[in-house]
């Protein structure tokens, strides 16, 4: 009857009408999102000091999901706990950035390797399609960054291996240690589309060697241009 009270220990079902969405920014793992999303950006530079109180203020959380956030982020490596400090933003040294980037060398040469090898042709029509889009943003490096990133996780996927994408995932976490991103520099953003084309190229033509090739020196020149960029911060 309508406005009976739903019987003690059943549960009441659940309103139509009304999908589940994703975590709520108040619970831990939104949070987690929210802080790492800002570490993406570089809105929480590496070697940015954190303080609970003042994160909760400042996304108008409680402290409770910005503490269990942050016990996430520091068992991923991206905040160190510093005597007397507290959590900082993970900085990375020169030799850290080298083993990183010789590591996605390697990842990302197997993951289009893979691709070349289990793509369809619908995901390789995708990645075609990316393509294109992707040449329409050459000037704008923060736009060009969040497509790369979708390009690089399609040929993940089309290579079909779940511990390959596992691993990928957890260098991506690192990977948003690094300060800004390389498409910013003078035409490595269109020179990077370019690279994007000759991996698809490999990868339609079904030539595991020449996608795996054409990946490792697209990664190759993304860290040369990391270590012009980095050349550039330090003082005269």
């Amino acid at each position: 009857m309508a406005g009976q009270n739903t019987a003690p220990g059943r549960k009441r079902p659940p309103v139509k009408g009304k999908p589940a969405t994703g975590p709520s920014r108040s619970s831990g793992t939104g949070a987690y999102e929210l802080l790492l999303a800002r570490i993406e950006n570089g809105d929480l530079p590496a070697g940015t000091r954190l303080r609970e109180a003042e994160l909760a203020q400042r996304f108008s959380l409680s402290r409770t999901p910005i503490r269990e956030a942050m016990k996430r982020l520091e068992q991923q490596g991206l905040i160190t706990h510093e005597p007397h400090h507290g959590g900082v933003v993970t900085s990375l040294n020169y030799n850290q950035i080298a083993e990183l980037y010789l590591l996605r060398e390697v990842l990302e040469g197997t993951a289009a390797r893979l691709a070349a090898q289990h793509a369809s042709d619908v995901e390789i029509t995708l990645l075609q399609e990316m393509l294109e889009q992707d040449q329409t943003l050459t000037s704008t490096p923060t736009e060009l960054a969040k497509t790369n990133r979708a390009f690089h996780q399609q040929i993940r996927d089309a290579g079909r291996n779940g511990f390959l994408a596992q691993a990928l995932e957890t260098l991506r976490l690192s990977l948003a240690l690094l300060p800004g991103t390389t498409l910013g520099a003078p035409s490595r953003g269109a020179a990077s589309v370019r690279e994007h084309a000759q991996i698809v190229e490999r990868i339609a033509a079904r030539d595991p060697d020449g996608a795996e090739q054409a990946a490792r020196q697209h990664i190759r020149n993304a860290f040369k241009t990391r270590i012009q960029l980095l050349q550039k911060r330090l003082p005269s």
